[in-house]
């Protein structure tokens, strides 16, 4: 499976009422549990996409858990453009760059992004709404997770 896929099925299993599922295909193997209420920020995520249910997708050994403030749509995501690992301020005794509530214009920088010793500033895309943020300060993130969930103004 590519990850256009296992993302199609991550938003398919969001929507539907499983709890489970199971996936084996030669040497590829997925399992997803939609688990309500958990609250958990494991150090290594897979993609996933956020929604009201809280899901929680094991990709391998690897989960991803989110829990979003309200309902958002796949496209109303800011998601990490790289592997690495996330910063919410610049520096730790710093207020955070952005924070629930807060209104975001285009270009604002709204987190950094570690890799390899090198900071990178993460800009905001468009004009939005911070409606959650879906990782930890300090958290590794892969490429594609969802930071942050956004309302675009």
């Amino acid at each position: 499976m590519d990850m256009k896929q296992i993302k199609a099925l991550l938003q398919e299993f969001d929507a539907s009422t499983l709890s489970k599922l199971k996936i084996t295909q030669d040497a590829f193997s997925i399992e997803l549990e939609k688990n309500i209420g958990v609250v958990a920020a494991p150090a290594m995520a897979a993609p996933a996409a956020a929604v009201a249910a809280a899901p929680v997708a094991a990709l391998a050994a690897t989960a991803a858990e989110s829990t979003p403030a309200a309902p958002v749509h796949a496209g109303d995501m800011i998601l990490s453009p790289m592997v690495g690992t996330f910063y919410a301020a610049p520096s730790p005794d710093s207020a955070p760059f952005v924070k629930v509530g807060d209104r975001v214009k285009k270009g604002q920088v709204i987190a950094v992004l570690e890799a390899m010793k090198i900071m990178n500033e993460l800009e905001a895309e468009f004009d939005c709404k911070i409606v959650s943020v879906l990782v930890s300060d300090a958290q590794a993130v892969e490429y594609d997770m969802p930071l942050f969930a956004v309302e675009k103004l």
